[in-house]
């Protein structure tokens, strides 16, 4: 090799700066905070939690809302994320390989149960909804595709939690903003940490009108082959269609389909 050909090498090898990057990542972090808010935020609340001058923040915003990145609400003005991103998002879902190989095994929940059936994945101290199958009935849940939802007030939470070693559990825990959304929602580490160890034994997690009024939810871990939670499946439904028969069908359902899942996945990942 001549000394030509080496300097290529080593020129080649050596780190370059990438142009705009920095710009690129002040955008990625002001789509974060929007997306990690329990609410939408107004301009102040955004400024306040970025780390960047309020001029900087306007601009990022504006460039952000000019792309369909980012929406403003003309009622108020608060931003959420644009329907762009969310186009996206479903984009990459629709390849998801978990997404893919669950189908089959959700289509079968659906029909066995003829309810709503969720498939979640952990992403921020959140599940979000990467597919969702409902069944006959005209009462429904009102969630949908790209939606979050908290560890700990969700089966789907709750059931990917239950997955976790006691360690890296009580991390998760500690770093979770226990919120109370109804009279039933677990709000201190203590009561989670026990609800969880029930769910660990009985193979699935139930969501008692914690996370909303009236609808209650089953879900059960799907792991991968080096036995990791990463998603988990979900079926819900109204109260009034919820008894101790439904209850243990459902329950021994979600917590076989989830089985299955792990083990097409590990089979085939």
């Amino acid at each position: 090799m001549s000394p030509s050909d080496l300097q290529d090498e080593a020129d080649a090898k050596a780190p370059t700066h990438v142009q705009g990057a920095a710009s690129f990542s002040k955008f990625i972090a002001v789509l974060q905070i929007i997306a990690d808010a329990p609410g939408a935020q107004d301009i102040a609340q955004l400024t306040k939690r970025a780390p960047f001058p309020r001029g900087t923040v306007y601009r990022l915003v504006s460039a952000l809302i000019a792309e369909g990145l980012v929406a403003q609400s003309g009622e108020d003005g608060t931003f959420r994320l644009g329907p762009r991103l969310l186009q996206l998002a479903a984009k990459t879902w629709e390849d998801f390989d978990l997404r893919t190989i669950a189908r089959h095994f959700l289509v079968s929940l659906r029909d066995q149960t003829d309810e709503a059936v969720h498939l979640a994945v952990p992403s921020n101290n959140r599940m979000v909804y990467i597919d969702k199958l409902v069944g006959s009935s005209s009462v429904q849940m009102k969630t949908s595709i790209g939606g979050q939802v908290e560890l700990h007030s969700t089966s789907v939470g709750k059931a990917w939690l239950s997955g976790l070693p006691d360690q890296r559990l009580l991390e998760v825990i500690k770093s979770l903003d226990l919120r109370r959304h109804t009279p039933k929602t677990f709000t201190t580490p203590e009561a989670l940490f026990d609800e969880l160890k029930r769910t660990r034994e009985q193979g699935f997690a139930f969501d008692d009108e914690e996370n909303e009024p009236d609808i209650r939810c089953i879900g059960s871990p799907i792991f991968n082959r080096s036995g990791e939670p990463i998603g988990a499946v979900s079926v819900s439904m109204p109260v009034y269609r919820h008894d101790e028969r439904r209850h243990e069908l459902c329950g021994r359902l979600v917590r076989q389909t989830a089985k299955l899942i792990s083990t097409e996945l590990s089979r085939i990942v």
